[in-house]
């Protein structure tokens, strides 16, 4: 099995019958998807998503792959495939068309209706191409042919990549669901056939890899959703993502059954949940959806309200609810339905919203008390029949953190594949398949790429660690004017501290350490500010850190009158 390790440099040139894979994103997390393959001076882009930040990302709204990669070679790139419509596949689309806006988009019906909706946010129009499985399209160097997977969103596709220098299979987010609830199944007699042409390149799911046996069926979850229904007594909030149509449709069936009308809270739901409908993949029963505003002329026990923030996003309505900062006010009687699992990493935001719900009043009901939600990813037992059907030459575990991806990699060996041909990689790192052997080759500079209000790139990780500084550690102002003939103190050092349980008068027993250290740096010959300045700095840290223990922000100003 081929690990990346530090001493990877740059890449050597892909050599003409060379087939190359570099992740911008998507190893090593569960999120930020995006593969770049490159073959004769080309370029073929499969997903661009993004990743939602943790508490270790203050301030930042979304993080995106690095594109830097590929700046410079905008007009090689053949097109981007998008294999389904979750924001971790496509969310990252509009970021890379402001740079070059007519590189096509191809993807099935609704994965596309959903992307063309942001753009539209974005004022960007796009190239598109829809596709559906069994459909092949000549780009250029490659030969795609589009394959059936079922998903927790329809029209999932994976992708079969043929080129002169070996083919490719990259299933996207998919799971082996036989019961699906749109009748759509993984086509495992395309993964058979094209087993039986060849696979030199077998790009797999891992979010699931470490999870024993079988994913549950989503059929199986209806009989927990019906209960919930029946037993709730004033309003149910449903809370999952914006793009989860198959659970919307649970709900909407489940609140056709109890008499109950349905209004969907947040503007990515209703957008999302009216391109599904109009597009046919939502049944809505008539008559059972009702705007928001009209929410107050019903009875509480004939309301469902289907929202988004089932991750613990800040800014979500749910968190909003839990906050009291939203026009629905959750209370006693009311119960919250999250119909999502938990993304690694967000254990915390959602367990606090949980929390919050709870001391409302609100009965809470989620995966870790009741069957209210089923995974979208193959887990281990399916993943094995994959590589038992497809039997590939080479494996590139993709979609998760390193355990994912390990356990991905540990269950190709299992089936057969042979250990040299296994390869564990993460963001930026090179494999080139060449001659039928995949193996690393070398690294690129990938980073993470920060939204952040209005500014894309703009904040990086000194600004984070600012900010986590200012929020875990506090800060601490000192203000000194020397008088600029002497260099003698003329005013101050007056402190300002923030963020401390300590009384303020507390800081003024550092004072006389400051002007000491002052008048020595002087008498030394020093009289340039940002020297003065560090000189401060390092006084009052010094002081704060052995008295208090704490490592505040210092910003200390030093001005010369």
């Amino acid at each position: 099995m081929s690990h990346p390790h530090p001493e990877l440099t740059a890449p050597p040139a892909l050599p003409d019958n060379g087939l190359r894979v570099v992740a911008l994103g998507g190893l090593g997390e569960v999120g930020r998807n995006m593969a770049v393959l490159e073959t004769k001076g080309r370029l073929l882009v499969i997903d661009c998503g993004v990743l939602f930040p943790e508490d270790h990302h203050p301030g930042v709204d979304l993080i995106l792959p690095d594109f830097s990669y590929i700046e410079d070679r905008l007009d090689d790139i053949e097109a981007i495939v998008l294999t389904h419509g979750h924001e971790d596949h496509i969310g990252a689309v509009p970021y890379l068309l402001r740079l070059k806006g007519d590189i096509p988009l191809i993807g099935s019906t609704l994965t596309l209706a959903l992307v063309e909706a942001k753009l539209k946010e974005h004022r960007i129009r796009p190239y598109t191409l829809a596709v559906k499985e069994g459909q092949r399209e000549r780009l250029g160097v490659f030969d795609l042919e589009f394959v059936a997977v079922n998903h927790s969103i329809p029209d999932a596709l994976a992708v079969f990549v043929r080129t002169d220098a070996g083919t490719l299979l990259h299933t996207g987010d998919f799971k082996m669901d036989q019961l699906p609830l749109d009748g759509r199944l993984t086509d495992l007699r395309a993964f058979a056939r094209l087993g039986e042409e060849g696979v030199d390149l077998f790009l797999t799911d891992s979010t699931n890899a470490d999870v024993p046996g079988f994913t549950t069926p989503e059929l199986e979850i209806a009989p927990a959703i019906d209960k919930v229904f029946r037993h709730a007594e004033r309003r149910i909030i449903v809370a999952c993502f914006s793009s989860h149509v198959h659970r919307v449709q649970q709900v909407l069936d489940a609140a056709e059954k109890a008499g109950r009308k349905v209004a969907m809270v947040g503007r990515s739901m209703v957008r999302n949940m009216g391109i599904a409908a109009e597009l046919g993949y939502l049944k809505v029963p008539d008559g059972i959806l009702i705007d928001i505003k009209k929410i107050d002329s019903l009875r509480d026990d004939e309301l469902v309200l289907i929202c988004t923030g089932s991750q613990g996003e800040p800014m979500a309505a749910l968190s909003r609810m839990a906050n009291r900062e939203h026009r629905i006010d959750v209370g006693p009687g009311d119960t919250v339905l999250l119909a999502s699992s938990l993304i690694p990493g967000n254990e915390n935001a959602v367990y606090r919203i949980i929390n919050g719900l709870m001391r409302l009043g609100a009965t809470v009901v989620h995966k870790g008390n009741a069957k209210v939600h089923v995974s979208g990813h193959a887990s281990a037992g399916e993943l094995l029949y994959c590589y038992n059907i497809v039997k590939p030459r080479n494996v590139l575990p993709v979609h998760g953190e390193w355990r994912h991806m390990y356990a991905n990699a540990q269950l190709a060996i299992q089936s057969g594949v042979p250990e040299r041909g296994v390869v564990l990689a993460e963001d930026g790192v090179v494999v080139d398949l060449v001659d039928g052997v995949a193996e690393v080759t070398g690294v690129v500079d990938v980073g993470y790429v920060y939204v952040d209000g209005s500014s894309v790139g703009g904040a990086d990780e000194a600004l984070l660690k600012d900010r986590r500084i200012l929020r875990d550690e506090g800060f601490i102002t000192c203000v000194v004017v020397l008088d600029a003939a002497t260099g003698k103190i003329a005013s101050g050092p007056e402190i300002t501290a923030r963020g401390f349980v300590e009384d303020e008068e507390i800081f003024q027993q550092v004072i006389p350490k400051v002007e000491r250290a002052i008048e020595e740096a002087v008498a030394n010959g020093v009289r340039d500010d940002q020297q003065l300045q560090q000189v401060v700095r390092r006084t009052v840290g010094s002081w704060v850190g052995g008295k208090i223990r704490r490592r505040p922000m210092i910003i200390p100003v030093v001005l010369q009158a």
